[in-house]
């Protein structure tokens, strides 16, 4: 898939110690549009005039580094557009692998996630994989819809097109995803079949893609990411999507609980972008209109 270009590509730019800022500087509108949900910030962010947002940068086309070393992706560029309608900075930090997000949400290292992390039900509780208390759980603000993808090898010679169709193959995964659940889950019941799944765990997509390429028959990701990897890898000619997309989910923006002044107007600000435009232009300029929604939820899951 192509970078962003056109009217949604704005540089965004490394700052010190590796956090990465988007501008928060205007947007179409007045500047009292703007202002009235600057005022409904938490009082520290206003001072601060800085959101910090916790992502793993693992994870093209929803959020990566380009060739320069810049964020590129979804959300990076969603990330933006609502400093814009904020009036302050959202700074990416580097979390590290996938599985380190919402611990760091958690323990404080930032004030919100932003990820393409899927809204459960299991992490708005803070449910383990037993459905055991693990933590306090996270709020969600719902903007995007995703649903599973299977990238296989160019003419899907194995034939999968679903999870059943896994059962006797090597499967790779993203450690810390529904994706791993999912495919964890699987096992068992392949086993039953008398059908072994082999899963390889890795801590990024390219981890994922070069298993691809080698001992494994299949990679289960979020769609967005598998389409992806079909169009761009190989320049087009190694990968495609097995079967349709599946289980479609909200991907939300993963808030402490007890952070809810801050939830309620992130979610007024994307429902801003949705109805002025802006939303549809990130996604269109990423390829990623599939996944549009008509308005942002709370825990839509």
């Amino acid at each position: 898939m192509a970078q962003l270009a056109g009217r949604g590509r704005t540089a965004l730019v490394a700052v010190i110690g590796g956090a990465l800022l988007l501008s928060g500087c205007g947007i179409g509108g007045s500047g009292r549009a703007k202002d009235d949900l600057h005022a409904l910030l938490p009082e520290s962010v206003r001072k601060a005039g800085v959101l910090t947002v916790g992502a793993s940068f693992t994870a093209a086309p929803v959020v990566y580094r380009n060739d320069r070393n810049e964020p590129d992706g979804l959300d990076p560029h969603l990330a933006e557009r609502l400093g814009q309608v904020l009036g302050v900075q959202l700074q990416f930090q580097d979390a590290g692998q996938f599985a380190n997000v919402l611990p760091g949400l958690l323990a404080g290292k930032y004030d919100i996630a932003m990820s393409g992390i899927t809204d459960t039900r299991e992490r708005e509780e803070g449910l383990d994989k037993d459905g055991k208390q693990a933590n306090p759980g996270v709020d969600f603000v719902d903007y995007f819809m995703a649903g599973i993808g299977i990238a296989v090898d160019k003419g899907n010679p194995k034939g999968i097109v679903d999870i059943d169709h896994l059962c006797g193959h090597t499967v790779t995964v993203k450690k810390g995803t529904t994706h791993d659940d999912l495919v964890l889950r699987q096992k068992p019941v392949c086993e039953h079949a008398g059908k072994a799944l082999t899963v390889l765990e890795t801590d990024s997509d390219n981890a994922s893609l070069d298993n691809l390429k080698g001992p494994a028959d299949a990679f289960v990701t979020d769609y967005p990411k598998a389409q992806y990897a079909a169009q761009t890898a190989g320049n087009g000619n190694l990968f495609e999507i097995g079967g349709p997309q599946l289980q479609p989910r909200p991907y939300g923006i993963a808030l402490r609980k007890g952070d809810q002044a801050l939830r309620d107007v992130l979610m007024r600000a994307m429902n801003r972008l949705i109805t002025e435009g802006g939303y549809d232009d990130v996604l269109n300029d990423h390829g990623l209109a599939v996944g549009a929604i008509q308005n942002s939820v709370i825990n839509g899951s």
